[in-house]
């Protein structure tokens, strides 16, 4: 990929979405949250040129609740594969609430899945609220693609760099820092 990216988004890769309506469905009754991260169709052998979202980051030490889930501002990603988030609404409403609507305009899209979680129980957002529409392509994922470690081995990188405590409860009682 080049320095700069195409700024159209393109959609959602099918494998992509069925992840995270899983997750959603795994984490229910509480919310689910993640980020959205796009891959250049030039690498995912598309004729077309733009993004194409491929990756959903979990932030470690994201809070959850049957109402609300939240991370610490600063571990957002903030890189330019970086164009939204997802999150769960368990009690379906596929609207964003007043602290959704407040987050949007960090990203250019973002994704409300509502229970029970199935194909047509979504909706995809600009960054001012308005609804909006994302393609879902059948493409090919690199192999690499997708996540493949333990939470050991991520408490043993931030344990590595100093920031272990950071994810610790005690480390978590204020909400100061937090990205809702």
């Amino acid at each position: 990929m080049g320095l700069f990216r195409s700024s159209e988004l393109l959609g959602i890769a099918r494998e992509t979405m069925e992840f995270t309506l899983e997750a959603c469905e795994e984490t229910h009754p509480n919310e689910y949250m993640g980020f959205l991260r796009t891959e250049d169709t030039s690498q995912l052998d598309l004729d077309k040129t733009g993004q194409v979202i491929t990756d959903v980051l979990v932030i470690p030490g994201t809070k959850s609740s049957q109402v609300s889930a939240s991370v610490r501002s600063h571990m957002k990603p903030n890189d330019i594969r970086s164009v939204g988030s997802v999150h769960s609404h368990p009690n379906g409403v596929l609207q964003p609430s007043d602290a959704d609507l407040a987050t949007f305009g960090q990203g250019q899209v973002h994704i409300i899945i509502g229970a029970p979680y199935g194909w047509g129980d979504w909706k995809v957002f600009d960054n001012h609220g308005e609804q909006t529409t994302l393609e879902v392509l059948d493409v090919e994922l690199p192999e690499n693609h997708f996540f493949d470690f333990t939470q050991e081995e991520i408490d043993a990188e931030l344990a590595a760099e100093g920031r272990l405590n950071d994810l610790e409860p005690d480390a978590r009682d204020s909400d100061s820092g937090w990205f809702f």
